[in-house]
């Protein structure tokens, strides 16, 4: 109202921090609050809604049983009480229980927030992926994603894991991340390791852990974890997890499809868009990464190890997984590297081959084949592709099994082995699988099935002949017709040597 002496209403209410309608409606009824009529008094009762119960059954439940939900209370009550319209009753017990529980609960848990030194704390922890729909070649892409993150600046490096939460996924991770970084922080903090060693025995688990703590002590940096169990003490990860998951789905919606052709074009737009995201804290890493810790003159080991023996049958088995490889390998002993995507095979500290890792689901065994690895011997004993044990998964793509099943329904064992045989080796020897498959595709929509000759005239064309070239060589004597023009120059030759030789006498 003072302000009302100098200004019109509406700036008046404006200065005030009212509404202009407020100001007219003050200005309407100046009197004060205290001589406005008292507010209409509340329509409910004064007796208890609860009906005494609160005393004699309410409060002994919550007293004897601290932790009991009220909505608990309620079926409790309903259960001793069905006479009682408890449903009209809910938000009253709620509103009471909540209450009570304000002055004569348990104590809670606290959150104590940190202050994150520079270069001080890394953390590294595993989020699953699946509910994102990432397709790779038209299948669904089961995988997870190992996330590191600094406290401070919120730097993190993520990558993707086809595998469980392993120690080879963790040491690859965390040596790409570090590297990628230029530095190490002085402590790194892990959710305790749990996956790495579920399902192991005593002595299995002791060398995961020696071998975390060598990892940790290469780069210098202090082994720590969270309470098992106890996730919000890994809220400087958690929380980043939810953020770059969010980032992911965005991103996937923004480029249309969350279908990719390939497993490293999948790979690559992730680390497109992680760098975009490390582009933003580019101010707080420049701060920080000079507090970092150098790193040592190269990496250590990241994988895990094995020795096998290659069988007779061009192959080895590890963890419950048949790999196939060249047949000129069978009797010679292999050494492993194994990494969470691929095996890498070394014949006498010399590699041979990279293989794709297999993981078979639950107990059961599968097989990883390369048909070019058998494809010679399979030439020579084509029934054995009738009941080959990894038959199924020696084809290489839908195309080749599809095929397969047209031809054992239409022909004979023996020809439908010997002419799936001689497609595999067609499509070997002409490097020509994709477009094999393709023109597999045709016929098999044609509603034939293969045609053998077809295809060998259009993948196979016969090798082209020779041309005959004749050469007619002169007579020996018309190389005679040159003589007296060499004995000229020979002469020419002699005279001009001679002058030159008396001038630098004289």
């Amino acid at each position: 109202m003072d302000l009302r002496r100098q200004h019109p209403q509406r700036v008046a209410a404006a200065k005030a921090g009212i509404s202009e309608r407020t100001g007219r409606r003050i200005e309407g009824d100046p009197r004060l609050p205290s001589q406005k009529a008292a507010e209409r008094p509340r329509r409910r009762q004064v007796t208890d809604p609860l009906g005494g119960l609160w005393q004699s059954d309410i409060l002994p439940l919550l007293t004897s049983h601290p932790g009991v939900r009220p909505v608990t209370v309620l079926e409790e009550m309903q259960r001793r009480h069905p006479d009682r319209d408890w449903d009209r009753l809910r938000r009253t017990l709620e509103r009471r229980v909540r209450a009570w529980s304000a002055e004569h609960g348990a104590e809670r848990e606290v959150i104590f927030r940190q202050d994150h030194p520079l270069g001080q704390q890394g953390l590294s922890d595993f989020t699953d992926m699946a509910e994102l729909g990432v397709r790779v070649a038209g299948e669904a892409l089961a995988h997870r994603l190992y996330h590191c993150v600094l406290a401070y600046s919120a730097w993190e490096h993520a990558e993707v894991v086809l595998g469980g939460e392993s120690f080879t996924a963790l040491a690859c991770g965390l040596q790409n991340a570090l590297w990628a970084l230029g530095g190490a922080p002085r402590e790194h903090r892990s959710g305790s390791l749990s996956a790495a060693f579920r399902n192991l025995d005593r002595d299995a688990a002791e060398d995961q852990t020696r071998r975390y703590e060598a990892l940790c002590v290469h780069y210098k940096m202090t082994a720590t974890r969270n309470n098992t169990g106890v996730a919000h003490e890994n809220g400087a990860i958690e929380s980043q997890h939810g953020h770059l998951k969010r980032a992911v789905a965005q991103a996937l919606v923004l480029r249309g499809s969350a279908d990719f052709g390939s497993l490293d074009a999948y790979r690559d737009w992730l680390a497109d868009l992680i760098g975009r995201r490390n582009a933003r804290r580019d101010k707080l890493v420049g701060i920080e990464r000079p507090r970092l810790q150098p790193l040592p003159p190269q990496r250590t080991t990241g994988h895990d190890e094995a020795t096998v023996r290659v069988t007779s049958s061009s192959g080895f088995i590890l963890r419950r997984v048949f790999y196939t490889v060249p047949s000129r390998l069978i009797g010679y002993r292999l050494k492993l590297r194994i990494y969470d995507d691929r095996v890498e095979c070394f014949l006498a500290q010399r590699h041979v081959l990279t293989l794709p890792r297999g993981r078979p689901p639950g107990n059961c065994r599968i097989q990883v084949v390369d048909y070019c690895h058998v494809i010679n011997s399979l030439c020579q004993k084509p029934m054995a592709l009738l009941n080959l044990v990894y038959r199924d998964a020696l084809f290489p793509r839908p195309a080749y099994r599809a095929a397969w099943e047209r031809l054992i329904a239409a022909r004979q064992p023996r020809v439908a082995c010997r002419i799936m045989v001689a497609l595999l080796a067609l499509a070997h020897e002409r490097g020509c699988e994709a477009d094999l498959a393709a023109a597999l595709a045709e016929q098999r929509d044609g509603g034939g099935v293969p045609d053998l000759a077809s295809l060998r005239a259009r993948f196979a064309p016969a090798a082209a002949r020779l041309p005959v070239v004749a050469v007619n060589l002169p007579a020996i004597t018309s190389y005679d017709t040159l003589r007296p023009a060499h004995a000229a120059l020979a002469s020419a030759t002699a005279s001009a040597t001679a002058g030159a030789t008396a001038g630098a006498a004289s």
